[in-house]
Protein backbone atom coordinates (compact mmCIF):
# COMPACT_ATOMS: atom_id res chain seq x y z
CA UNK A 1 0.00 0.00 0.00
CA UNK A 2 1.39 3.14 -0.91
CA UNK A 3 0.76 6.58 0.96
CA UNK A 4 -0.69 7.88 -2.46
CA UNK A 5 -3.75 5.06 -1.94
CA UNK A 6 -4.80 6.86 1.63
CA UNK A 7 -7.80 8.67 1.81
CA UNK A 8 -8.85 10.56 5.07
CA UNK A 9 -12.48 11.14 5.38
CA UNK A 10 -14.56 11.98 8.55
CA UNK A 11 -14.78 8.73 10.84
CA UNK A 12 -18.33 6.63 10.55
CA UNK A 13 -20.26 4.79 13.28
CA UNK A 14 -18.59 1.13 11.20
CA UNK A 15 -14.96 2.82 11.94
CA UNK A 16 -15.29 2.85 15.73
CA UNK A 17 -13.87 -0.81 16.34
CA UNK A 18 -10.67 0.30 14.25
CA UNK A 19 -9.66 3.47 15.73
CA UNK A 20 -10.55 2.04 19.43
CA UNK A 21 -8.10 -0.66 18.42
CA UNK A 22 -5.59 1.71 16.78
CA UNK A 23 -5.60 4.53 19.81
CA UNK A 24 -4.89 1.51 22.14
CA UNK A 25 -2.14 0.63 19.97
CA UNK A 26 -0.27 4.07 20.96
CA UNK A 27 -1.69 3.95 24.44
CA UNK A 28 0.04 1.03 25.08
CA UNK A 29 3.19 1.75 23.83
CA UNK A 30 3.37 4.73 26.26
CA UNK A 31 5.90 7.03 23.88
CA UNK A 32 3.44 9.63 22.77
CA UNK A 33 -0.42 9.58 24.26
CA UNK A 34 -0.56 11.26 27.54
CA UNK A 35 -3.55 9.01 28.04
CA UNK A 36 -2.97 5.71 30.05
CA UNK A 37 -6.81 4.12 29.97
CA UNK A 38 -7.97 1.96 27.20
CA UNK A 39 -10.76 2.55 25.33
CA UNK A 40 -13.01 -0.33 25.19
CA UNK A 41 -16.28 -0.20 22.85
CA UNK A 42 -18.34 2.05 24.97
CA UNK A 43 -15.96 4.55 26.09
CA UNK A 44 -14.45 4.86 22.90
CA UNK A 45 -17.95 5.37 21.09
CA UNK A 46 -17.73 8.52 23.82
CA UNK A 47 -15.02 9.57 23.58
CA UNK A 48 -14.43 9.82 19.71
CA UNK A 49 -18.00 11.38 19.51
CA UNK A 50 -17.29 14.18 21.95
CA UNK A 51 -14.66 15.77 19.63
CA UNK A 52 -15.08 18.31 17.19
CA UNK A 53 -14.20 16.52 14.38
CA UNK A 54 -12.59 12.77 13.79
CA UNK A 55 -10.49 11.68 10.56
CA UNK A 56 -9.36 8.56 9.97
CA UNK A 57 -7.21 7.79 7.15
CA UNK A 58 -8.18 4.53 4.92
CA UNK A 59 -6.66 3.08 2.13
CA UNK A 60 -8.25 3.71 -1.62
CA UNK A 61 -10.95 0.83 -1.37
CA UNK A 62 -11.76 2.39 2.37
CA UNK A 63 -11.40 -1.61 3.90
CA UNK A 64 -8.27 -0.83 6.26
CA UNK A 65 -8.35 1.98 8.51
CA UNK A 66 -4.14 2.95 9.32
CA UNK A 67 -4.59 6.42 10.79
CA UNK A 68 -6.89 9.09 12.91
CA UNK A 69 -6.79 12.16 14.06
CA UNK A 70 -8.98 13.95 16.83
CA UNK A 71 -9.77 17.30 17.10
CA UNK A 72 -11.09 19.77 19.85
CA UNK A 73 -10.79 23.00 21.42
CA UNK A 74 -7.43 23.41 23.70
CA UNK A 75 -9.30 25.15 26.38
CA UNK A 76 -12.56 27.44 26.67
CA UNK A 77 -13.90 30.43 26.69
CA UNK A 78 -11.76 33.55 25.59
CA UNK A 79 -9.05 30.30 24.54
CA UNK A 80 -11.33 28.31 22.58
CA UNK A 81 -10.60 29.44 19.43
CA UNK A 82 -7.14 27.47 19.78
CA UNK A 83 -7.67 24.12 19.21
CA UNK A 84 -5.94 21.02 19.88
CA UNK A 85 -5.40 17.69 17.82
CA UNK A 86 -3.72 13.89 17.88
CA UNK A 87 -2.74 11.82 15.17
CA UNK A 88 -1.94 7.79 15.29
CA UNK A 89 -1.11 6.05 12.45
CA UNK A 90 -0.72 1.95 12.65
CA UNK A 91 2.72 1.40 13.28
CA UNK A 92 2.95 -1.28 10.28
CA UNK A 93 1.92 1.52 7.97
CA UNK A 94 4.38 4.10 9.15
CA UNK A 95 6.54 6.25 7.00
CA UNK A 96 4.36 6.13 3.81
CA UNK A 97 3.47 9.94 4.53
CA UNK A 98 0.20 9.37 6.42
CA UNK A 99 0.71 11.19 9.17
CA UNK A 100 1.35 14.37 6.32
CA UNK A 101 -2.23 13.90 5.10
CA UNK A 102 -3.66 13.14 8.43
CA UNK A 103 -2.09 16.83 9.75
CA UNK A 104 -3.36 18.52 6.59
CA UNK A 105 -6.71 17.83 6.36
CA UNK A 106 -6.37 18.55 10.17
CA UNK A 107 -5.56 22.24 9.43
CA UNK A 108 -8.52 22.37 6.99
CA UNK A 109 -11.20 20.46 9.17
CA UNK A 110 -9.83 23.02 12.20
CA UNK A 111 -10.01 26.09 10.04
CA UNK A 112 -13.70 25.14 8.92
CA UNK A 113 -14.77 24.74 12.76
CA UNK A 114 -13.68 28.24 13.34
CA UNK A 115 -10.30 27.76 15.23
CA UNK A 116 -7.94 30.29 14.52
CA UNK A 117 -4.89 28.30 16.29
CA UNK A 118 -3.40 24.69 16.31
CA UNK A 119 -1.59 24.03 19.32
CA UNK A 120 -0.24 20.78 20.40
CA UNK A 121 0.64 20.88 23.93
CA UNK A 122 2.84 17.64 24.48
CA UNK A 123 4.95 16.36 21.79
CA UNK A 124 7.90 14.01 23.05
CA UNK A 125 11.03 15.68 22.24
CA UNK A 126 12.37 12.30 20.79
CA UNK A 127 9.51 12.16 18.77
CA UNK A 128 11.77 13.19 15.72
CA UNK A 129 9.21 12.35 13.05
CA UNK A 130 6.45 13.82 13.78
CA UNK A 131 8.30 16.98 15.12
CA UNK A 132 10.03 17.39 11.15
CA UNK A 133 6.21 16.50 9.62
CA UNK A 134 4.88 19.70 12.43
CA UNK A 135 7.98 21.91 11.21
CA UNK A 136 7.38 21.16 7.40
CA UNK A 137 3.89 22.20 8.23
CA UNK A 138 4.27 25.57 9.41
CA UNK A 139 4.40 24.82 12.94
CA UNK A 140 6.29 27.26 15.59
CA UNK A 141 8.18 25.47 18.78
CA UNK A 142 7.39 27.32 21.46
CA UNK A 143 9.91 26.00 24.02
CA UNK A 144 10.63 22.91 25.79
CA UNK A 145 8.79 21.65 29.23
CA UNK A 146 11.51 19.84 31.26
CA UNK A 147 10.33 16.30 32.18
CA UNK A 148 6.93 16.87 31.29
CA UNK A 149 6.05 13.53 29.83
CA UNK A 150 5.97 10.03 31.60
CA UNK A 151 7.09 7.27 29.81
CA UNK A 152 5.70 3.72 30.16
CA UNK A 153 9.14 2.98 31.48
CA UNK A 154 8.91 5.55 34.00
CA UNK A 155 11.22 7.69 32.64
CA UNK A 156 10.64 11.73 32.73
CA UNK A 157 11.43 13.17 28.83
CA UNK A 158 10.74 16.61 27.43
CA UNK A 159 8.33 17.73 25.67
CA UNK A 160 8.06 20.95 22.81
CA UNK A 161 4.39 22.39 22.53
CA UNK A 162 4.09 23.75 19.14
CA UNK A 163 1.52 26.11 17.39
CA UNK A 164 0.06 27.46 13.87
CA UNK A 165 -2.06 30.12 12.95
CA UNK A 166 -4.70 28.81 10.53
Amino acid sequence: MSGNSIQVRAYAEHDLSGMISLWNQIVEEGIAFPQEDLLDMETGRSFFASQTYCGVAVDDEGKKLVGLYILHPNNVGRCGHIANASYAVDAKCRGRHIGEKLVKDCLKQAKIHGFRILQFNAVVESNTHARHLYERAGFTQLGTIIGGFRMKDGQYVNICPYYREL
